[in-house]
């Protein structure tokens, strides 16, 4: 029997739905093969959380925890945390360093993907299209006469390294840019303002499924709000059809380009890649390492469509793991 360390949490806004993400994985794991323990990481604590809810302090030094005088050691961790730090690199590299198999791709392609902005200037010289963007840090001196002449307007002003479109805004007028850029500055000191993409917005799931890079079947986002906020995420207030509404061809190329850019990166475990389809071209947003894994999750969405049960989609990911 092995024991698997279900890591969620984490230090960001995303901690809610990672432990929604969490508990799935929890509740749905094979028990006849594998003791799953809920492991709780945050700022003020990483903890073994038992089924009555007491708390056991893990033992950093090595990823262990004592539970009534027993030592208790994984033989593998399933990474559900969204945001730092499991989906940045930081708790992939402990692992490493530990020589603990974790689901997750590793700590490069970890911090990698999870700054958009490096991302998709790593992905650009392999033909993969995004849109027109504008760098900010902190502390630079904003200039929105010039981000509105490289961008046009509407555009859009993200954090560059947060999840779950928080500190996400649609600015329509120059006015509103210096209230977007706070707003995103409350998530993270580097923010990217990215022209707005007018299409068909898509994610596509890859994942390594039994030792095959396989494409799922493709979601299509249509927003009540004005684009794939918090809200239309979590809240209801989208419609995702799965498998898009999208031609065969279509489906290919942007099944493709998704792919490549999973193979380019020697990607691991799942990912799930953000489109807008302008003109008949892909546009590439972001990828996401550690996507949601809630039942109303896409990538849980797009594997039922693919005949891939949630248990089939979990003990696939730690099997690779351990192999």
């Amino acid at each position: 029997m092995k024991n698997i360390a279900i890591i969620m949490g984490g230090y960001s806004s995303e901690y809610k739905i990672s432990l929604i993400s969490g508990n799935v994985v929890y509740q749905t794991l094979d028990k006849t093969k594998y003791s799953a323990y809920r492991i709780h990481i945050f700022k003020e604590k990483w903890v073994y959380v038992d089924a009555n809810d007491a708390e056991f302090p893990i033992d950093r030094n090595d990823f262990s925890v004592t539970v009534n005088g027993t030592k208790i050691s994984f033989d593998v961790v399933f990474n559900a945390i969204h945001g730092t730090p499991g989906e940045d690199g930081l708790m992939q590299a402990y692992f490493e360093l530990l020589g603990i198999p974790q689901t997750a791709c590793d700590y490069y392609q970890a911090a990698l993907t999870f700054n958009k902005r490096d991302l998709l200037s790593v992905l650009k010289p392999y033909g993969i299209k995004t849109a027109t963007s504008y760098y900010l840090n902190k502390g630079d001196v904003i200039h929105t006469d010039e981000i509105v002449k490289k961008v046009g307007l509407p555009c859009f002003v993200k954090p560059n390294k947060a999840g779950s479109s928080f500190g996400i805004s649609k600015v329509k007028t120059e006015a509103e840019l210096p209230i977007a850029i706070e707003v995103a500055y409350k998530e993270d000191n580097e923010i990217i303002i990215e022209s707005f993409l007018d299409g068909t917005e898509v994610s596509v799931g890859v994942i390594n499924y039994k030792g095959n890079i396989t494409v799922l079947p493709i979601t299509e986002i249509v927003s009540e709000n004005d684009f794939f906020d918090y809200e239309a995420k979590y809240e209801g207030k989208s419609q995702e059809i799965t498998p898009a509404r999208i031609s065969d061809e279509m489906t290919q190329k942007v099944g493709d380009i998704a792919k490549r850019a999973y193979e380019v990166l020697k990607m691991k475990g799942f990912s799930r890649s953000e489109f807008i389809i302008v003109d008949g071209e892909p546009h590439m947003l972001e990828m996401n390492t550690i996507p949601g894994l809630t039942t109303e999750s896409l990538i849980p969405q797009q594997a039922r469509a693919a005949g891939i049960s949630l248990e089939d989609l979990f003990t696939n990911a730690i099997e690779l793991a351990l192999n």
